[in-house]
Protein backbone atom coordinates (compact mmCIF):
# COMPACT_ATOMS: atom_id res chain seq x y z
CA UNK A 1 0.00 0.00 0.00
CA UNK A 2 1.46 3.45 -0.96
CA UNK A 3 1.91 5.98 1.73
CA UNK A 4 0.88 9.20 1.32
CA UNK A 5 3.43 10.61 4.33
CA UNK A 6 7.02 9.53 3.34
CA UNK A 7 10.55 10.68 5.25
CA UNK A 8 10.93 13.42 2.80
CA UNK A 9 7.44 15.13 3.74
CA UNK A 10 7.83 18.45 5.86
CA UNK A 11 6.89 17.88 9.39
CA UNK A 12 5.00 21.20 9.33
CA UNK A 13 2.91 20.14 6.61
CA UNK A 14 2.09 16.74 7.59
CA UNK A 15 0.68 18.54 10.63
CA UNK A 16 -1.40 20.33 8.24
CA UNK A 17 -2.90 17.94 6.52
CA UNK A 18 -3.24 15.65 9.50
CA UNK A 19 -3.61 17.20 12.64
CA UNK A 20 -3.54 14.50 14.99
CA UNK A 21 0.10 13.33 13.92
CA UNK A 22 0.83 16.08 16.64
CA UNK A 23 0.04 13.59 19.25
CA UNK A 24 2.38 10.79 17.43
CA UNK A 25 4.74 13.41 17.13
CA UNK A 26 4.71 14.19 20.65
CA UNK A 27 5.31 11.02 21.42
CA UNK A 28 8.76 10.46 19.81
CA UNK A 29 9.34 14.29 20.77
CA UNK A 30 9.58 15.70 17.31
CA UNK A 31 9.48 19.27 16.93
CA UNK A 32 6.32 20.11 14.70
CA UNK A 33 6.06 23.91 15.61
CA UNK A 34 9.40 25.67 15.26
CA UNK A 35 11.06 22.80 13.95
CA UNK A 36 7.97 22.27 11.25
CA UNK A 37 9.94 23.60 8.20
CA UNK A 38 12.09 20.37 7.65
CA UNK A 39 11.62 16.99 6.08
CA UNK A 40 10.63 14.16 8.88
CA UNK A 41 13.76 12.38 7.93
CA UNK A 42 15.76 15.10 9.66
CA UNK A 43 14.23 14.55 12.76
CA UNK A 44 14.17 11.20 12.73
CA UNK A 45 17.53 10.73 12.43
CA UNK A 46 18.25 13.38 15.30
CA UNK A 47 16.85 11.60 17.49
CA UNK A 48 18.05 7.88 16.13
CA UNK A 49 14.24 7.15 15.47
CA UNK A 50 13.39 3.95 13.66
CA UNK A 51 12.31 5.40 10.33
CA UNK A 52 9.69 2.39 9.30
CA UNK A 53 7.80 2.30 12.41
CA UNK A 54 7.65 5.79 12.78
CA UNK A 55 6.18 6.29 9.21
CA UNK A 56 3.61 2.79 9.41
CA UNK A 57 2.33 4.22 12.86
CA UNK A 58 1.72 8.02 10.75
CA UNK A 59 0.29 6.67 8.05
CA UNK A 60 -1.57 4.08 9.93
CA UNK A 61 -2.85 6.91 11.93
CA UNK A 62 -4.02 8.38 9.01
CA UNK A 63 -5.94 6.04 7.40
CA UNK A 64 -7.78 4.94 10.32
CA UNK A 65 -8.49 8.52 10.78
CA UNK A 66 -9.78 8.68 6.89
CA UNK A 67 -11.96 5.67 7.64
CA UNK A 68 -13.87 7.23 10.43
CA UNK A 69 -14.37 10.33 8.47
CA UNK A 70 -12.42 12.16 12.11
CA UNK A 71 -11.01 15.20 10.07
CA UNK A 72 -10.78 18.33 11.76
CA UNK A 73 -10.90 21.56 11.08
CA UNK A 74 -8.89 22.18 7.95
CA UNK A 75 -7.03 25.99 9.17
CA UNK A 76 -5.47 25.96 5.00
CA UNK A 77 -9.20 26.87 3.87
CA UNK A 78 -9.86 29.05 6.40
CA UNK A 79 -9.88 32.97 5.82
CA UNK A 80 -7.02 35.10 7.74
CA UNK A 81 -9.91 36.32 10.13
CA UNK A 82 -11.03 32.96 10.84
CA UNK A 83 -7.58 31.84 11.67
CA UNK A 84 -7.13 34.41 13.64
CA UNK A 85 -10.38 34.68 15.77
CA UNK A 86 -9.43 30.67 16.62
CA UNK A 87 -6.27 31.35 17.30
CA UNK A 88 -7.10 34.46 20.02
CA UNK A 89 -10.23 32.52 21.10
CA UNK A 90 -8.32 29.47 21.70
CA UNK A 91 -5.08 29.43 21.92
CA UNK A 92 -4.17 33.05 23.34
CA UNK A 93 -7.43 32.56 25.57
CA UNK A 94 -5.30 29.41 27.45
CA UNK A 95 -2.15 31.30 27.87
CA UNK A 96 -3.82 34.29 29.07
CA UNK A 97 -5.69 32.02 31.73
CA UNK A 98 -3.20 29.27 32.37
CA UNK A 99 0.54 31.61 32.64
CA UNK A 100 -1.03 33.91 36.02
CA UNK A 101 -2.40 30.64 37.31
CA UNK A 102 -0.09 28.48 37.37
CA UNK A 103 2.43 31.02 38.43
CA UNK A 104 2.41 30.57 41.62
CA UNK A 105 2.58 26.89 42.15
CA UNK A 106 5.64 27.29 40.15
CA UNK A 107 6.95 29.26 42.65
CA UNK A 108 5.30 27.35 45.82
CA UNK A 109 6.80 23.85 44.46
CA UNK A 110 10.26 25.89 44.68
CA UNK A 111 10.09 27.18 48.44
CA UNK A 112 8.53 23.65 49.48
CA UNK A 113 11.14 21.57 47.64
CA UNK A 114 13.92 23.87 46.09
CA UNK A 115 16.32 22.58 48.72
CA UNK A 116 16.18 19.16 47.99
CA UNK A 117 15.58 19.23 43.96
CA UNK A 118 17.96 22.45 42.93
CA UNK A 119 16.75 21.84 39.24
CA UNK A 120 13.52 23.76 40.72
CA UNK A 121 15.20 27.23 40.72
CA UNK A 122 15.87 26.61 36.87
CA UNK A 123 12.21 25.50 36.23
CA UNK A 124 11.17 28.60 38.11
CA UNK A 125 13.18 31.23 36.33
CA UNK A 126 12.67 29.34 33.22
CA UNK A 127 8.88 29.17 33.58
CA UNK A 128 8.98 33.20 34.11
CA UNK A 129 11.07 33.99 31.29
CA UNK A 130 8.65 32.17 28.97
CA UNK A 131 5.58 33.46 31.01
CA UNK A 132 7.32 36.89 30.17
CA UNK A 133 7.80 36.40 26.66
CA UNK A 134 4.74 34.63 26.00
CA UNK A 135 2.39 37.83 27.52
CA UNK A 136 4.32 40.10 25.39
CA UNK A 137 4.26 37.76 22.43
CA UNK A 138 0.74 37.72 22.47
CA UNK A 139 -0.07 41.12 23.19
CA UNK A 140 2.03 42.13 19.93
CA UNK A 141 0.46 39.97 17.93
CA UNK A 142 -3.43 41.08 18.64
CA UNK A 143 -2.55 44.86 18.90
CA UNK A 144 0.02 44.91 15.69
CA UNK A 145 0.02 41.73 13.57
CA UNK A 146 -3.09 39.88 13.57
CA UNK A 147 -4.53 43.65 12.14
CA UNK A 148 -2.25 44.19 9.86
CA UNK A 149 -2.84 40.35 8.31
CA UNK A 150 -6.28 41.17 7.61
CA UNK A 151 -5.80 44.27 6.49
CA UNK A 152 -3.62 43.05 3.99
CA UNK A 153 -6.38 40.35 3.33
CA UNK A 154 -8.74 43.20 2.50
CA UNK A 155 -6.17 45.21 0.91
CA UNK A 156 -2.81 43.45 -0.48
CA UNK A 157 -0.25 46.05 -1.26
CA UNK A 158 3.31 45.84 -2.17
CA UNK A 159 3.73 48.17 1.21
CA UNK A 160 1.43 45.98 3.49
CA UNK A 161 3.37 42.94 1.73
CA UNK A 162 6.43 44.10 3.27
CA UNK A 163 5.51 45.11 6.31
CA UNK A 164 3.99 41.75 7.34
CA UNK A 165 6.86 39.73 5.67
CA UNK A 166 9.14 42.02 8.28
CA UNK A 167 6.45 41.30 11.30
CA UNK A 168 6.24 37.66 10.50
CA UNK A 169 10.31 37.50 10.66
CA UNK A 170 10.32 38.75 14.23
CA UNK A 171 7.03 36.48 15.36
CA UNK A 172 8.99 33.28 14.05
CA UNK A 173 12.08 34.24 16.42
CA UNK A 174 10.49 34.96 19.23
CA UNK A 175 8.35 31.37 18.58
CA UNK A 176 11.36 30.05 18.53
CA UNK A 177 12.54 31.33 21.99
CA UNK A 178 9.43 30.20 23.24
CA UNK A 179 10.03 26.34 21.85
CA UNK A 180 13.75 26.66 23.17
CA UNK A 181 12.18 27.61 26.65
CA UNK A 182 9.69 24.70 27.43
CA UNK A 183 11.79 22.31 25.31
CA UNK A 184 14.57 23.57 28.02
CA UNK A 185 11.93 22.97 30.94
CA UNK A 186 11.22 19.56 29.76
CA UNK A 187 14.86 18.69 29.26
CA UNK A 188 15.77 19.08 33.34
CA UNK A 189 12.42 17.68 34.38
CA UNK A 190 12.69 14.71 32.83
CA UNK A 191 10.09 15.04 30.30
CA UNK A 192 7.69 16.19 33.21
CA UNK A 193 8.20 13.32 35.39
CA UNK A 194 8.01 14.02 38.92
CA UNK A 195 10.14 12.18 41.21
CA UNK A 196 8.80 9.73 43.26
CA UNK A 197 6.70 10.52 46.12
CA UNK A 198 6.29 14.16 44.84
CA UNK A 199 3.42 15.48 46.76
CA UNK A 200 0.02 16.79 44.90
CA UNK A 201 1.33 20.40 43.48
CA UNK A 202 4.49 18.97 42.61
CA UNK A 203 2.81 16.37 40.25
CA UNK A 204 0.17 19.03 39.16
CA UNK A 205 2.95 21.57 38.06
CA UNK A 206 4.58 18.99 36.11
CA UNK A 207 0.96 18.21 34.62
CA UNK A 208 0.35 21.49 33.72
CA UNK A 209 3.45 22.41 32.20
CA UNK A 210 3.03 19.27 29.99
CA UNK A 211 -0.25 20.51 29.43
CA UNK A 212 1.21 24.41 28.58
CA UNK A 213 3.67 22.34 26.01
CA UNK A 214 1.15 20.96 24.26
CA UNK A 215 -1.26 23.64 23.56
CA UNK A 216 2.01 25.52 22.68
CA UNK A 217 3.01 23.80 19.81
CA UNK A 218 -0.35 23.82 18.30
CA UNK A 219 -0.60 27.55 18.27
CA UNK A 220 2.92 27.65 16.61
CA UNK A 221 2.62 25.48 14.11
CA UNK A 222 -0.82 26.91 13.64
CA UNK A 223 0.87 30.30 12.95
CA UNK A 224 4.28 29.14 11.40
CA UNK A 225 2.91 26.69 9.08
CA UNK A 226 0.00 28.06 8.14
CA UNK A 227 -0.79 31.86 8.64
CA UNK A 228 3.07 32.89 8.15
CA UNK A 229 3.12 30.46 5.10
CA UNK A 230 0.18 31.33 3.47
CA UNK A 231 1.05 35.35 4.11
CA UNK A 232 4.69 34.69 2.79
CA UNK A 233 2.90 32.94 -0.62
CA UNK A 234 0.31 35.38 -1.35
Amino acid sequence: MSQLFTEQSIIGEIVTEFPKASDLFKTYKIDFCCGGNRPLIDALEERSLAKEEVLDKLNSLYEEAKALNNQDTDWTKATFTQLIDHIVNTHHKFLNEELPLLSPYVTKVLRVHGAEHQHLAEVHSLYNQLKTELEQHTIKEEADAFPLFINFENNPSDYNKEELTKLVTELEDEHDGAGDLIKEIRNITADFTPPPGACGTYRLVYQRLANLESDLFQHIHLENNILFKRAREL
